[in-house]
């Protein structure tokens, strides 16, 4: 090793630079829980299992084949033998550019380190990728020669040698490295494979690709060159196939490699696919985008309303029934995997949830109702988010789980921690095509899996798939596509106002482009809310000019119709909505006034006057001669029944009228009796009381304990304060620049305590290896004799807890058995008991 080389992971990662370590943190997060107290637990923690197998599950194809290329070269091999396992013979100019980058993002994320000359990939890594007999190879290598004879005899490697035309060497370990170094030269192996008979160039060419074993009859019987007779004998004589078992032999690495012209991998992919731009008018684009957005908003609007007198129960096993998912399609008037999608994007909003009571039912909450005074942008950026983040997946709702249940709309079993990556990748790669240009689902599909080969393991390529073809539906109903291009209010919410513009390039120019470095993990920023909701306020003002105005009117029918041109005001589609029914949406809205209908706005609260001057007033024709008499007769109607509880009673001062009901038919279910002129009792509960007349044609009014008529809202059934579901992640989030410099002082100060030099204290051996001991005198007149002269000493602290520390201090005043000091491991001024303070030493270097 050269002179200066780190020999450690810790070691490399102390030469670095803050920038470079806060690199690391950010590309790899969860080496931040909880901080590492100094640089050797970063690297310790940094080659765990569970965090390399994270780190290599976001790293691009070509940076995966490159660490699996450091993987099967001899660890600390120079960058020169990378790049021929890399290239092979041929000259290769896209790899050559490329791989100096691959390299550094490997480095970038810990995985690699050790300069040009040493290159070593983190041993975890090597162990998770590396070629053995349980696990193949990712690169369809072996095992090397070394490995392949690990438990041969030295008579049989040396009969390998002598048939093989290699003179004998005097121990195991030469005979094994002439025969690799055979193997590695490609002269004497041309020359060498130039003598086997037919077949045997056939049997190598087999296996050189992976998988590299193969099965024979008799894999451990010497054969030797005199005595072969078929090609795998002529093999097996000279160790180009090396037993691996009683029937299974092995191509050795170095063999392979010769076969392969040097090369690790079949095919090497330095640059992502091509993603072909299918051009489209962005006015177009971004004209049907914002009419979905504003469909989208109304059609939130319209499910929350149908559910704001309460929703359908919640199942036992959790979510909404298919009987109810049917009836919110039919409500919505779309289909039940359109009605499912919805449903979860209300309940990913926050706008709906359960309520939490005995008998468990869904209804708005109240967060509901601060969105719905919002304006449309804001109410549709509010959606897009929450699409954007939110882990469950509607496309999913119909499907069968492991044990063969059927996942129902806002049930559980819905998430998938790979959706959020997969829907912001879309519209990144739809962002990085020129304005108003869509793509293939083909191609997008196949960049996504160039990003992230390794993501979330077996099966995940088909749950990708199936997520892509979902996120491309969703973002077109949601708006936030036009025509399958990315439309211009997006944009923001994809390309937030922190990040580096991309340029704008041709198609060819795209697939050319060396992109290791921004698709890598290493360079992802993480978003703050406020740059969040920096976003959000920008798509809401590019998307508010595409948006068509609210009205303030509507135009009065003579055929008791209201038509609304366009949107309405969220106050005047408030009372429309209470006091007329739709009849049909599209453009135009069209509603119509029923006697049910009046009585709602009557049972409201509402006065005959206050309905005639309210529409008197939003009407841009004139009120018709019908629709007056309707809403006069209905409100003279209005309140003549007045049931209450007794079971029920009802109560009229018209008694001509009860008698009337009492003879009616329909109305023996009720159990009525009469107890006086102008009262009936009912067994029949006050609800069912109220709905039975009301189907009769009468317009009876609920009456409280006091007396007085009981006016009903429609918003009457909301749930407690429920916060927005929490997407279920595989890994911590991404800290912010304010978190990742906090943490790598802190880990830089808790090193330079851990790695300070200091004078020995006394005793001398038990300050070596462990925390300083000194007697109590001398640790106050050290800590005294510190403060005048302003060193740092280094000192031993045992916490209420009882846990011991090492820390670098420097003390600024000593009183009543305290020490208040500059606690450079903390970075900051804290107080220490003198009593927990185990010992103290002075240090040979003050690191202030």
């Amino acid at each position: 090793m050269t002179s200066g080389a780190p020999r450690t992971l810790a070691e490399d990662l102390r030469a670095r630079g803050d920038e470079a370590l806060a690199t690391l943190l950010r590309a790899r997060p969860d080496l931040l829980s909880p901080v590492p107290n100094d640089l050797t637990q970063l690297a310790t923690r940094a080659a765990t299992r569970a965090s390399v197998v994270r780190a290599l599950e976001r790293l691009d194809r070509f940076t995966l084949q490159t660490a699996e290329a450091l993987a099967v070269m001899p660890d600390g091999g120079a960058y020169s033998v990378l790049r021929a396992l890399m290239t092979g013979d041929a000259a290769d100019k896209a790899t050559d550019a490329a791989l100096p980058h691959a390299v550094e993002s490997l480095r970038a994320q810990g995985l690699v380190w050790g300069g040009e000359d040493r290159l070593r990939l983190v041993r975890t890594a090597r162990d998770l990728l590396a070629p053995s007999a349980s696990v193949p190879s990712p690169t369809g290598l072996g095992p090397s020669v070394a490995e392949a004879t690990s438990g041969m005899s030295p008579a049989r490697l040396q009969e390998i040698l002598a048939d093989a035309g290699l003179p004998a060497t005097h121990d195991p370990m030469s005979a094994v490295a002439a025969l690799a170094d055979l193997f590695s030269d490609r002269k004497r192996m041309k020359k060498l494979l130039a003598t086997a008979p037919d077949g045997a160039t056939g049997a190598l060419g087999k296996l050189a690709w992976g998988p590299p074993y193969g099965e024979v009859g008799d894999a451990i019987a010497p054969v030797r060159a005199a005595t072969a007779t078929t090609p795998v004998q002529w093999l097996l004589a000279r160790g180009l196939l090396l037993p691996a078992g009683q029937h299974n032999v092995v191509l050795p690495r170095e063999a392979a490699l010769h076969l392969r012209a040097g090369r690790a991998h079949r095919t090497v992919e330095p640059a992502p696919p091509a993603v072909t731009p299918v051009e489209h008018s962005p006015q177009a684009v971004d004209g049907t985008a914002a009419g979905q957005a504003f469909n989208a908003v109304r059609t939130v609007e319209e499910l929350l309303k149908a559910w704001e007198t309460g929703g359908p129960p919640v199942m036992r096993a959790g979510g909404v029934s298919v009987r109810d998912l049917k009836r919110v399609a039919t409500t919505l008037d779309v289909s039940e995997t359109m009605a499912a999608f919805w449903l979860e994007l209300a309940y990913a909003a926050g706008l709906l949830a359960s309520d939490g009571e005995l008998d468990e039912a869904y209804a708005p909450t109240p967060a509901s109702d601060d969105w719905l005074r919002l304006p449309a942008q804001d109410r549709w950026t509010a959606l897009a988010a929450a699409w954007l983040s939110a882990t469950r997946v509607a496309g999913l709702v119909g499907s069968r789980d492991s044990k063969g249940r059927a996942l129902s709309a806002l049930g559980p079993e819905l998430d998938r921690s790979l959706a959020p990556e997969v829907r912001r990748r879309v519209l990144e790669l739809l962002a990085a095509l020129p304005e108003g240009a869509s793509a293939a689902p083909a191609e997008l599909l196949d960049r996504l899996r160039w990003d992230r080969p390794l993501r979330g393991g077996s099966g995940t390529d088909a749950l990708r798939a199936e997520l892509l073809r979902w996120t491309v539906t969703e973002a077109e109903l949601l708006g936030l596509t036009g025509r399958g291009a990315l439309a211009g209010h997006a944009r923001a919410l994809v390309e937030p106002a922190r990040t580096v513009p991309r340029r704008r390039t041709s198609a060819n120019a795209n697939a050319n482009a060396n992109v290791n470095a921004a698709t890598n993990a290493a360079t992802n920023a993480a978003i703050t809310p406020a740059e969040a909701a920096a976003a959000a306020e920008a798509a809401a003002s590019r998307l508010a000019p595409l948006l068509p105005e609210p009205l303030d009117h509507v135009l009065l029918q003579a055929d008791l119709t209201a038509v609304a041109p366009g949107p309405l005001e969220a106050p005047l589609a408030e009372m429309i909505g209470v006091l007329a029914d739709i009849e049909s949406k599209g453009g135009a809205t069209v509603y119509r006034f029923t006697p049910e209908s009046v009585r709602r706005a009557l049972d409201a609260g509402r006065t005959a006057a206050d309905l005639h001057a309210f529409l008197a007033e939003h009407s841009r024709t004139s009120v018709p001669q019908p629709l007056s008499y309707l809403i006069d007769d209905v409100a003279r109607r209005h309140g003549r029944l007045r049931v209450g509880a007794a079971s029920a009673y009802l109560r009229c001062d018209d008694d001509a009228l009860l008698s009337e009901l009492l003879a009616d038919r329909r109305a023996s279910g009720l159990g009525l009796r009469r107890l006086a002129p102008t009262v009936l009792a009912a067994q029949s509960a006050p609800e069912t009381l109220l709905e039975r007349l009301r189907a009769m044609g009468f317009a009876p009014a609920a009456e409280s304990a006091d007396g007085d008529v009981v006016i009903t809202r429609a918003d009457a059934v909301r749930t407690p304060r429920r916060a927005a579901p929490t997407p279920v992640t595989d890994g911590p989030p991404v800290p912010d620049g304010t978190l990742l410099g906090a943490a790598v002082k802190a880990i830089r100060a808790g090193d330079r305590a851990s790695t300070a030099v200091h004078r020995e204290s006394v005793p001398a051996p038990a300050a070596r290896g462990g925390l300083p001991r000194t007697a109590a005198a001398e640790t106050l007149a050290t800590m005294q004799a510190a403060v005048l002269t302003g060193d740092s000493l280094w000192i031993g602290y045992v916490n209420a807890d009882g846990a011991a520390s090492q820390r670098v201090i420097g003390p600024v005043r000593v009183e009543g058995g305290f020490v208040t000091a500059y606690d450079h491991t903390a970075d900051e001024v804290r107080t220490f008991a003198l009593h927990r303070i185990t010992g103290v030493s002075e240090l040979a270097d003050d690191p202030a």
